[in-house]
């Protein structure tokens, strides 16, 4: 069966509006900020997403478009200012950068309360440990897919095909905090089929077109297919999901998937931070 994301985003957006609403009441309007450091006409339109999003859920945003002059200093100035501002609330740069800049030092001089996209190392740290931490977007919109479906997580075995900072690192961490056996493969991985046979949820962000198909899946398997891969067919995933749908239990679709949640995620990560904010001021 495909699982329909479609309606679990609808269904959350609202829920993150209500949410919003609560705030403006009392007196707390979530704000994000995005540093766009690069030309690729990708992160533009993943910026205008974005910024979508927030006038839809009503979440404030500002922009900070960077051209090729631009130092790791001054990124590092403008994250300094956006740290010391009360006013916002989430801190977000556009990756891919330009080449030249220090992605690592720009990424970890955020303020680990204000980093929404999870990448700061004491987030991830957190994450590791088990403690209550900022979840990278992509990561937390799986779980919601998983979670949506009514399916316990505790006593599964889990298999991730990946270990990126972005992805696969996080999301093993989150499906072992939950109670799973987790194995995580890779490209160094010796005879993948026999590992990922095993899963009963199966996560695969690798960027290879294709790359599960029906004899690599359990029967009755929950897949979830992070990949978004341009070829002369279209956009696909990692997974081929015409012959996986027969065999597991829910795939999600690509495109339509996936990274529908991950935008949505964002935006939560920034009202959950603005809700803290007024956590402090309560006590």
């Amino acid at each position: 069966m495909i699982i329909d994301v479609r309606s679990i985003v609808l269904k959350e957006k609202e829920s993150l509006k209500n949410k919003v609403k609560e705030l403006n009441r009392k007196g707390v309007n979530p704000k994000l900020a995005v540093i766009l450091a690069n030309n690729e006409e990708s992160s533009r339109i993943y910026v205008s997403k974005k910024r979508k999003l927030c006038e839809e859920l009503g979440v404030l945003e500002e922009e900070y478009e960077l051209d090729e002059t631009t130092t790791t200093q001054d990124v590092m100035q403008i994250i300094q200012k956006l740290n010391a501002d009360e006013n916002i609330h989430g801190i977000l740069v556009q990756l891919p950068i330009f080449k030249h800049l220090d992605e690592e030092k720009i990424l970890n001089s955020i303020e680990p309360e204000k980093d929404v996209d999870g990448f700061h190392p004491v987030n991830l740290g957190k994450l590791l440990i088990g403690q209550k931490a900022i979840v990278s977007c992509t990561p937390k919109g799986i779980m919601k897919i998983i979670d949506s479906l009514g399916e316990t997580i505790e006593g599964k075995r889990a298999v991730v095909v990946g270990r990126s900072r972005i992805v696969g690192k996080p999301i093993s961490c989150l499906l072992l905090n939950r109670g799973a056996t987790v194995t995580v493969c890779h490209s160094k991985t010796k005879d993948l089929k026999e590992h990922t046979k095993e899963a009963d949820i199966l996560v695969v962000a690798t960027g290879k077109p294709h790359l599960i198909t029906a004899d690599m899946v359990k029967k009755g398997a929950i897949v979830i297919d992070v990949g978004i891969n341009r070829t002369k067919d279209g956009i696909v995933g990692d997974v081929d999901t015409k012959a996986v749908e027969k065999i597991a239990k829910y795939v999600t679709p690509v495109p339509g998937g996936v990274g529908l949640t991950t935008v949505l995620s964002l935006l939560e990560n920034v009202v959950e931070i603005a809700s803290h904010s007024l956590d402090i001021e309560d006590e």
